[in-house]
């Protein structure tokens, strides 16, 4: 089997981006770009460690929903979280309902700071 393949739009692809519209667009605007400055190195910690287990693609569909419950990773907005934010955080069919991971990037975000 081929590493690549040619979307419709003619463009090579690494094999893994298959059809999916989003895969693509991942794969061309983001995959192997370096990330700098704290808040997309701290969004891209916290939906890796969102993403164990799981899909990428699963994590990239659910992203604008991430991004909009813990306010566009902001580490300061999301150190302050309390135990009321993770119990609507686990009601927020958006994202992915894991305690012990909604847990860690609130960890994650103080450790940052």
């Amino acid at each position: 089997m081929s590493s690549l393949i040619v979307g419709d739009d003619g463009r090579a692809r690494c094999a893994w981006a298959g059809r999916d519209a989003e895969y693509q667009r991942y794969h061309d605007e983001e995959w192997g770009t370096p990330l700098h400055g704290d808040r997309p190195l701290f969004e891209k910690l916290s939906l890796e460690g969102f993403q164990a287990g799981l899909s990428w693609i699963t994590i990239l569909r659910r992203r604008p929903a991430f991004r909009e419950a813990f306010h566009d990773f902001d580490a300061h907005r999301v150190a302050e979280f309390g135990p009321a934010d993770v119990a609507a955080l686990m009601q927020n069919a958006a994202i992915i309902r894991n305690r012990a991971k909604i847990e860690a990037t609130i960890s994650n975000a103080r450790l940052v700071l």
